[in-house]
């Protein structure tokens, strides 16, 4: 059996197959995930990549021999494996995915019932204990109970109803689904929009022939700033490999930050449920908590990370939440993150405002000057983060939601360590750019020191 325990992330489980992870370990995987829930009916999804069929047969395998009773949901973006849990009211599922990571990656991301999130404090390394115990082998049962259902349709409806359809416009959006799962999710959504979309690379490739499945990073998103320029496009819309996040490129060509897009979708969410609560990450530029103020909502500043934000959004009640990575998550979709809803809500939004996007943005990319996110290897994170404070915390206000957060009267910081590698990531802001250039400059200094 291939189950190396290092595949086991603070959020789901990720690894290089074969060599770190395989099918021997996906079965150990989804076995280890029912004996601990005890769940009675879960969902079993995949993405594209040509492990996954034989990765999620291994799952269900070991699930089925634990007792659980399966809906196959067969080939699936990651936000409707969450949608076919909530809809069905399952008791939880599993998502065989490596989401962004490059090719030679597989993996598995757990829920349990209401689309909750199985994370590094909510049960998997319980699941990893079970796991690493087990071998595949005499006591696997018979042919699992199975039953393939087809969640296509009501994801479709579900997905539409956050949007008034006949307001969308005759856009013209360039749409790179990346070869990854918005290639099959989003044609049947467009279908009933009067969008004029150019679709690329909608052929789900799990080889990933164009360029990596994650737009996060600049040069995975070249392709797309290129393409609405030729195509005089309204808009450009980049998702990553199992198409839970979204990613926005203006009429002008230019990348829009993940808090820039949470600023925009907070306020024309707060115009159709005013006074409601917004979530916004520690990193997040200010123009999202003063659009949402403006607006009339109340904004919350929270911790990264997808198990934190969604169990304050239930502890609130928040209507939607805005990460700076390009998860957005809404309160009508089971707290879940989606990449569809928001793509629709822009296209909704561009086309109700009567403006071109660059335009919408304007207000924000003339106050508010990010660095986004600077990421520099470190010897010891906890002393640097120590120095830091020392160094530069008498400067303002410290936090220590997430890292460390100083908040000054014209610029803010936040440093935090990364979850996975020696790391220190920086998000710093000013409301003039020759001081966010200077402040910037000064904290990388402390850092790289």
């Amino acid at each position: 059996m291939t189950l190396d325990p290092n595949v086991f992330k603070a959020y789901d489980v990720r690894g290089v197959y074969p060599t770190e992870l395989d099918e021997d370990g996906a079965y150990a995987i989804g076995r280890g995930y029912v004996e601990q829930f005890e769940p009675k009916r879960i969902a079993v999804g995949r993405d594209m990549r040509p492990s996954s069929p034989s990765m999620a047969a291994a799952v269900i395998r070991g699930a089925s021999a634990a007792g659980a009773e399966i809906l196959d949901i067969g080939m699936v973006g990651t936000e409707m494996l969450y949608f076919a849990v909530g809809d069905l009211s399952l008791d939880g599922g599993v998502m065989v995915t490596a989401s962004h990571n490059p090719k030679e990656y597989n993996g598995l991301k757990i829920v349990r019932r209401g689309a909750l999130p199985v994370g590094g404090d909510s049960g998997l390394p319980e699941i990893r204990e079970r796991a690493l115990k087990l071998h595949e082998g005499s006591e696997e049962t018979a042919s699992p109970a199975t039953e393939q259902v087809d969640i296509y349709p009501p994801f479709v409806d579900k997905v539409l109803s956050f949007i008034d359809v006949s307001a969308v416009q005759p856009l013209r959006a360039v749409i790179d689904a990346g070869n990854g799962m918005a290639g099959a999710m989003m044609p049947p959504i467009l279908d009933r929009l009067a969008v004029d979309a150019v679709r690329c690379f909608f052929e789900p490739d799990g080889t990933f022939p164009n360029h990596a499945p994650n737009p996060l990073l600049p040069e995975n998103r070249e392709f797309v700033m290129g393409k609405v320029l030729e195509e005089r496009s309204d808009l450009g819309i980049a998702f990553d490999g199992d198409a839970d996040r979204c990613f926005f490129v203006d009429d002008t060509g230019e990348f829009v930050p993940g808090d820039f897009v949470t600023a925009l979708l907070a306020e024309s969410i707060l115009e159709k449920e005013p006074g409601a609560k917004i979530i916004y990450d520690v990193r997040a530029s200010w123009a999202v908590r003063d659009t949402v103020e403006r607006a009339g909502g109340v904004s919350l500043i929270n911790r990264v990370g997808h198990a934190f934000i969604k169990e304050r959004m239930r502890q609130e009640g928040a209507v939607f939440a805005g990460e700076v990575s390009g998860h957005y998550y809404f309160r009508d979709f089971y707290q879940a993150d989606s990449g569809t809803i928001p793509a629709l809500l822009m296209l909704e939004l561009v086309s109700t405002r009567g403006r071109k996007l660059s335009e919408l943005l304007q207000p924000y990319r003339e106050r508010y000057f990010i660095t986004g996110e600077i990421n520099t290897p470190v010897e010891d994170v906890a002393l640097k983060l120590q120095e830091i404070k020392e160094r530069v915390g008498r400067e303002g206000e410290v936090s220590h939601l997430d890292g460390i957060s100083i908040t000054a009267e014209d610029w803010h910081m936040n440093v935090r360590p990364s979850n996975t590698e020696p790391l220190l990531r920086l998000n710093l802001e000013a409301l003039d750019p020759e001081l966010m250039q200077k402040k910037r400059d000064e904290v990388l200094a402390v850092i790289r020191s």
